[in-house]
């Protein structure tokens, strides 16, 4: 009588598993394309349409797409960015998150629920008062200004991950350094900010996607100055009033994913332990 059931659970399982393969494929085919595209010629691409393996390797589509477009200054205005945002990120959000996971104060719920409402506003409410704050500081075209708003912007979710994984951490450790007379911030800096690798890699990751692959603010606050551009504002050097040279924007894009996905491989294992441990909290 069990062999019936073991048949049904195999097919049913081979099944899923072909179900989530073309799910998959269908999820990851646009990257393919674009990855195909960028190795196509200028008439390859209009011949071919969807089909994703080009006819002629045109290799010299990314030495051209980095030259035309100025990519080298873009990339390294995008990496200053990118990297400082996660640093000011990790510091601020890790030691509010402590606070509050590790603190009781009158109001901490209220002020917890207020918080939280902030993650529901759009960016183009914000936008107005936050740009003529960045003008008013005398911060316009430039990429201080940049880092700051981008910094803002990823503290609030970032902070509900460190209260999550710190309050699901055990407290004997930090009891015990109690005992032996350390104070709140040498617990902090000492041994609950190194027991954290799993999320400060994971809001690391984050947030630097975030800031690697942000599009309207880098736009709105340089503006003025074309050579402060980052990366997915530099894509538009590809696209002219009357034509779009889609190769080298194809080779573009794909310059701009290669360093997130260098990171996400590098940090994956912690990224998963991280929002692992954030979820169980």
């Amino acid at each position: 009588m069990a062999r019936p059931r073991r048949r049904r659970v195999g097919k049913s399982m081979w099944l899923t598993h072909l179900i989530l393969l073309l799910g998959g494929l269908v999820w990851i085919y646009p990257f393919l394309w674009m990855l195909g595209s960028s190795l196509k010629t200028n008439q390859d691409f209009f011949d071919e349409g969807l089909n994703i393996f080009p006819k002629q390797i045109e290799w010299g589509n990314y030495p051209s797409a980095w030259n035309e477009a100025s990519f080298g200054q873009y990339f390294i205005n995008t990496l200053v960015v990118s990297s400082l945002t996660v640093v000011f990120v990790l510091l601020f959000t890790s030691m509010a998150g402590y606070a509050v996971a590790r603190t009781n104060f009158p109001g901490k719920n209220l002020l917890f629920g207020l918080i939280g409402l902030t993650l529901f506003l759009p960016h183009g409410y914000t936008i107005l008062p936050i740009f003529d704050l960045i003008q008013r500081l005398g911060l316009l075209n430039n990429l201080t200004s940049i880092i700051l708003v981008q910094t803002a912007g990823g503290l609030i979710f970032s902070t509900f991950l460190f209260i999550g994984y710190f309050s699901s951490m055990d407290r004997e450790i930090e009891d015990a350094a109690r005992v032996d007379g350390a104070g709140f911030n040498q617990r902090f800096w000492q041994i609950m900010f190194p027991l954290a690798g799993p999320m400060l890699a994971t809001v690391a990751l984050f947030t630097f996607i975030g800031a690697w692959n942000s599009f309207f603010i880098p736009l709105v606050f340089t503006l003025g100055v074309p050579e402060l551009r980052t990366l997915a504002v530099g894509m538009y050097a590809f696209i002219g009033q009357n034509s779009t040279n889609w190769t080298y924007l194809t080779a573009g894009a794909v310059i701009t994913l290669a360093p997130i996905m260098i990171v996400f491989i590098f940090l994956q294992r912690y990224f998963i332990n991280g929002v692992a441990g954030a979820i169980k909290s």
